[in-house]
């Protein structure tokens, strides 16, 4: 008779790994909740004394996603704003005709 072997031991969960996959997807695509899912799967990772790549890169992803929703916006209102004091006031319409500016 042959002595059977124990089957190897499933591998050790890692708390907050999931967490920290679904908040780095969702970095890209929902940049605050993104950023709020990967600092908790790091929390919850560092308390059990493992590392977590995927929360640590939904953290740092989303936290430059939202600079970019921050800083477009005023990158494209400077360039508005410097086109109107060129322009003065009133309603101009581009050389192509497809686009208007308001300037106050």
């Amino acid at each position: 008779m042959t002595a059977a072997t124990p089957a190897p031991a499933a591998p050790a969960t890692v708390p907050g790994k999931t967490l920290g996959i679904v908040g780095l997807i969702l970095a890209f695509l929902a940049a605050p909740i993104g950023l709020i899912l990967s600092i908790v799967a790091k929390v919850q990772s560092r308390a059990a004394g493992v590392k977590n790549g995927p929360a640590t890169a939904g953290i740092i992803i989303s936290i430059i996603v939202i600079a970019l929703y921050i800083i477009i916006p005023i990158v494209a209102f400077g360039a508005i704003a410097a086109q109107c004091a060129d322009l003065g006031p009133g309603v101009h319409t581009s050389e192509d005709g497809i686009s208007t500016i308001t300037c106050g």
